[in-house]
Parts: C-alpha cells; structure tokens; sequence
C-alpha cells in the first residue's frame, strides 16, 4: 500500500507542474501526453485493486504487489523529472537545441510506462485470486482470470479491441504516440520563425535551429564561425584517449563535440543523416559546424558522465565484484538492444559494438543504482581513429574481443583493416552478447585466458566463449550464448532480443525474491524457444521497428502473447505428464487446475478449480515425482529434458547449471571439465 501512496504522490506532484504548462516552450504537447498517460495508468489500477483486492489483507496478500508499484513509481518520479527539464526557463537555445527532435517522451517514459502495465495488471489479478474468504467467489475471479488468456485474444486487433483501456493504448493514445512529437517541432518551427531579434548571434542560432527542423533539408551543417566566435563558446577537457572528442560550454550549458579533419564534402549527406536520428538510446548528434576551407568539422552531441567499461571497472575495483544488481543489468541489457534496434531499423550498421561505445550517466535520484545507457561511436566509419591506432581501446581490452568470428575472419583476409570489413546486423548482436557478459559478471571477455593475440583470436572462430561462474541464472546466460553464436543465421534479432529482455523484466519484478532463496525460482518456458515459436508461426513478428512510435503501442500484447504461450505451454505440459500415466503425486498440484477452452464448466468440473487453501497449502513433491518431472516426455527432442511446470508460485530448477556446483571435480564427465583459463567452446554451450 505504501507504494502505492507513493505513486499518488509522484502524480500529485505532475499535476501542480503542469498547472504551468502554458510556460512550456519546448515539447508541450509531449509533457501533455505524459501526464496524460500517467493519470490514466494511475486510475486503471487503482480501479483494477479496488475490484479485485480486500482493503484489511494489504499486509497479507499484496506483496506480490510490491516491486511492480515500485517500478511504477520510479517511472513517474523520472517522467516528472522530464517534465521539469521541458519547464527551465533559462538558457533556451541550448534547450531548443538539446531537445528540438527529442524523443525520450514516447522512446521512454511511455515505452517503460507500457513495459510495465501488463505486469502490474497480472500481479492485481494473482493477488485477487487469493483475496476474501468466500470460497465459491474465489473460484468465479480465478476462472474469470483464466478465461481472459485464452486463444481467442492472440489476434493484436481483438487484444487492443478487448484490451485497450486496461493497458493503456486506446486509438486516442495511440495516434497521440505517433504524432506527438511533430506537433511539438511543428510548434517549435512556427515560434521561432516569429521571434524578433536583435542581435547577430541569436539571427545564426535562429537560421541553425531552423535548418535542423526542415527535414527537406539536404545539408544541416552551418558555418562553424556560428561556433567557434561566439563569446560563450569555451573548450574544457578532451574525452578519451583520442583527440577528436571533448568537452566545451557553450550557450551556458556544457555538450560533448567530436573534432576532426578532412574531405567534408563527400561526408555531408552521412552526416545530415546522422543529425536527423532521433532515439533514447542513442548517442545524439545535436547540430553541425564546417569550415571548407581549413578542411574541418565540428559535431555538438550531447554530454554523458562516462563510458560503461569505465564505470564497470571502477565499481567491480580490484576484487572484481558483480557490477550491478541482476534487474539493472538485464535493464541496461534492454536500453542498449533498442538502441541498436533503432540503428539497424535506419540500417546502420555499428561494427565497433563494446563497452566503450556505450555511455551512461545517473538516472533520477533513485538509489537503485539505475543509468541511462546510449549506443555511441556509430556513423562516420571514414573518419574513425584518425588520431593514434591501437589494438586496444581505451580501458586496455583488446578490441577483437567483441568482434565475431566472420569479422575476424574477414579482418585477417584484408590484412587485419578494420574499417575494409563488411558488418552486419548479426555482427553487432555477437559483440552485444560480449557486453551481456561483462555486464552480468563485471569481468572483461578472455581476461584470464592464457592466450593472446592470434592464437586468442584462431580461439574464437574456432567456438571458445568466456564461461559465466556457476550459480548464474540459465535464463539469462542462455539469451547471452545465443547472441554469440558461431553461426550468424543462429543469433537473434535484436527486435527479439528486446521483447526477451522485457518478458525477463516482467519475471524479476513478479519474483522479487530470485536471488534469496536457496532454490531460486525458474521460467517456467525457455523465451528464446518461445520468442523462436513466435518469428516461426508469424514471420512479421520479427521485423525490425520503423522510425515510427508506432512499435511502443505493441508492448502490450506482445507481453500478453508471451504470457497465454506460457500459460498454453504449462497446459500442455500438464496434459502429457497426465496422459504419460505417471505417479498421481507427481500431478497432485495438478489436479486442482481446469483447462479454459471450455467457456463454462459444467457444475462437475467446478470443484476441481483450485480453493484459497488448496493454493495456500503447496503440496510438497516427493522425490519420486521430482525425477518424473524431470525425466524425459513424450515430444521432447532427443537429448533434451523440458523443465518442470508447477501450479505454484516457483518452479523447480532443474537444469544443469543449478546440479553442477554439487558435482565434484572427479565425478564430472570430461566435457565438463573446465581448463584454468574459464573458457568453453561452441561444443560445450547449449
């Protein structure tokens, strides 16, 4: 309850914002938007608890409640944070700047408003189960809630017909989503073009923002006098090991810039197209300066606090500890796959995908150890590393290291040149499978490998991976060895990446114990199977989102058809252990579950539907029927075991990773034995 007070604070506090929202100059229609949204989320689940929950069991039954309010709320205290950036009154041309084709209000607050919606709505309707004591009315909410994921609403258009309100992306909403944004710079064009001046300097910012916001535009680039003789233009520091990056104030308020020389002219169509991406998880090219005669080109981005390899080095320090905790890695996991799916949907292509092209800064004041992640060092191939080469980056990882086996092969055909090499969409998702791992674990791919350079290097095309330590989660290793695949056909999409990765966010917050327990609860499906089903059986799943907001409104039925194929495949599940005559007290958690294709049970079937007390009293599985469930089914492929599927709230963990800590060294198999380096081959990986 108590989050959920907070979460009416959080909004209160929008509201006595937006009381002044006539002094918003810049994205007005955006912060209407998102308080808009935010009251409406705020209304649907407060009428959802007050259906469904009993006000005097908020101590007993609602803690499943607890994370995913607290999530909520974390959301709306940043939306609010958003809204007063947007309210500043001071230095405005370089807020006009910083957030003329800004999409973090849609890209971001929205995106994870909608992330989280079916979340919260599913743990309401787990807590309602359990709610009251009236037996015969539990039994009506539990089928009522089994009915709503049946089949029937696999269809988007019948979810958002059905579904709409509940998950906030009625056709108001949704066609707000998409044309908020160009309101807004529409807005911005008109009110600029009307401001008198008096000045020359505001005259060339006038003409520079303007010809940012002409999308015919062919060329955004503007004489770098504009720049480099304005009286608050001042350099600080330089950022990085290289010479082209720095840190200069101009305008009252501090940018990062990217300075280099050369032929301008071939490079400005890439560079219009790079000044016109727009994206919360990308590093944003803001404006454009040239000077054709000394040759030189100036790029105002924005200015982030530092790199991820640096920030994971300072806080592991030299015990090595886990960087971060598991729901922001797989979060920090998720920002920088929508980055990269934004990028490659505009069929970018990064080829240099490591830590050190991701850049974090804090987020909010929260103390849950959250950032804000942007994908940089993509665009601009021509120019890269004009100053000092080196094997290395910056942090003294080799740089090969996060590249895949068909880029280090092609490397070693053209003579090592990087930049001769042809990347792909699969490329970057080996190298975005590197980054997973030194997330997950705060350690640098191969550093303990006693091979380098070549020798690592023939290693790599060859299968061998780093090993993540036992004890990891499989559900999260498994998306991980996934991406870095040897064979390219065999990785993810990164638009499928996202939609495990946010499936994965649901499983955190509806399990908030995951890491205290000894027997820590399990997925009870396989998301890379389950995602895999999906681009199968409907091809269309899996294309890549458009430049459109339109992808955002998708976020719910998408959560909602992973969760009715999980409901469906535990269903399933249940049937073949029924019909393959095992031992009754294998199934005797089982027994309590109807089947939902039948709309009305007859009066028969009613009893069979589970009470309070008989969810309340989780049957304990003997050890028999612990290695029933665990055995092979009829339709498992050969080799594999499915895991087990319980009506309780935890499954049971039963894959290899959870046995193998309580194997000893001399009872192991050869292939599990494990060389002093730490390292596994494609052979040993699932």
């Amino acid at each position: 309850m108590e989050q959920f007070r907070q979460i009416g604070e959080a909004l209160g506090s929008l509201k006595a914002l937006m009381v002044f929202r006539e002094n918003i100059l810049i994205n007005q229609r955006q912060c209407c938007l998102l308080l808009d949204i935010f009251i409406f989320a705020y209304e649907v689940i407060a009428e959802d608890m007050k259906q469904n929950l009993n006000f005097e069991e908020k101590h007993l039954k609602w803690r499943i409640l607890e994370q995913p309010l607290r999530e909520i709320c974390r959301i709306f205290k940043e939306g609010e944070a958003y809204i007063k950036q947007c309210l500043e009154t001071k230095d405005c041309w370089a807020k006009a700047i910083s957030l003329y084709q800004n999409s973090d209000c849609v890209e971001f607050y929205i995106h994870n408003l909608l992330t989280c919606m079916p979340i919260i709505i599913e743990a309401i309707e787990i807590a309602g189960e359990f709610s009251g004591c009236d037996q015969d009315e539990s039994q009506k909410k539990r089928y009522a809630f089994a009915y709503k994921y049946q089949k029937l609403w696999k269809d988007p258009q019948l979810f958002q017909w059905k579904f709409a309100k509940q998950y906030l992306i009625t056709q108001d909403f949704c066609n707000r989503f998409d044309m908020v944004g160009k309101e807004d710079r529409y807005i911005l064009l008109n009110r600029i073009s009307k401001k008198n001046v008096s000045t020359k300097q505001d005259r060339q910012l006038i003409d520079l923002v303007l010809k940012n916001l002409e999308e015919e535009s062919e060329s955004k680039l503007m004489p770098c006098s504009i720049l480099v003789s304005s009286k608050e233009y001042q350099v600080r520091r330089r950022l990085g090991s290289g010479s082209q990056f720095k840190e200069i104030l101009w305008l009252g308020d501090s940018f990062a810039m990217r300075h280099f020389f050369g032929q301008i002219q071939p490079l400005i169509p890439e560079i219009s197209s790079l000044l016109s991406l727009s994206h919360p998880n990308i590093m944003h090219f803001l404006c454009g300066f040239t000077d054709e005669e000394k040759k030189e080109c100036f790029l105002v981005m924005e200015l982030m606090s530092r790199d991820l390899a640096s920030y994971v080095k300072e806080v592991c320090g030299p015990r090595k500890r886990i960087p971060f905790t598991l729901p922001v890695a797989v979060d920090l996991m998720l920002q920088i796959a929508r980055g990269m799916e934004y990028l490659h949907s505009k069929k970018i292509y990064h080829g240099s995908l490591n830590p050190s092209n991701i850049l974090v800064k804090p987020r909010g004041t929260s103390a849950d150890g959250y950032l804000h992640a942007k994908v940089s060092g993509f665009g601009l191939s021509s120019v890269k590393n004009i100053s000092s080469r080196s094997p290395s980056n910056q942090n003294g990882a080799l740089s090969f290291i996060w590249h895949a086996p068909e880029v280090l092969e092609e490397q070693e055909q053209v003579g090592g040149i990087a930049e001769s090499c042809k990347y792909t969409e699969k490329s970057d998702v080996y190298s975005f499978g590197m980054i997973c791992f030194e997330l997950l674990t705060g350690k640098v791919p191969f550093e303990d490998s006693h091979l380098q350079g070549d020798k690592m290097s023939r290693n790599i095309r060859a299968g061998e991976r780093p090993l993540f330590p036992f004890g990891s989660p499989k559900y999260i290793t498994s998306l991980t060895k996934r991406c870095w695949q040897t064979d390219p056909n065999q990785r993810p999409s990164f638009s499928s990446i996202c939609r495990m990765l946010r499936y994965t966010k649901r499983f955190l917050l509806m399990n908030p114990d995951y890491n205290r327990e000894p027997d820590p609860p399990m997925p009870e499906v396989d998301y890379g199977e389950m995602e895999a089903d999906f681009v199968r059986k409907c091809p269309c799943w899996d294309t890549a989102a458009d430049s459109s907001s339109s992808s955002v409104s998708q976020i719910p039925f998408q959560m909602f058809a992973y969760r009715l194929y999980e409901k469906e495949k535990k269903r399933s599940t249940q049937k073949e252990i029924s019909e393959s005559g095992s031992d009754k007290t294998s199934i005797s958690g089982d027994e309590n579950v109807i089947a939902i294709d039948d709309p009305f049970p007859s009066p028969t079937e009613r009893k069979f539907i589970t009470s309070p007390d008989a969810l309340q009293r989780k049957p304990s599985l003997s050890k028999r029927s612990l290695d029933i469930k665990t055995g092979k089914q009829p339709g498992t492929p050969k080799g594999r075991s499915r895991p087990p599927q319980l009506t309780s709230a935890r499954s049971l963990r039963t894959n290899s990773e959870s046995r193998l800590p309580m194997m000893s060294p001399r009872n192991m198999s050869p292939r599990l034995r494990r060389t002093s380096s730490g390292h596994a081959s494609d052979s040993d990986l699932p």
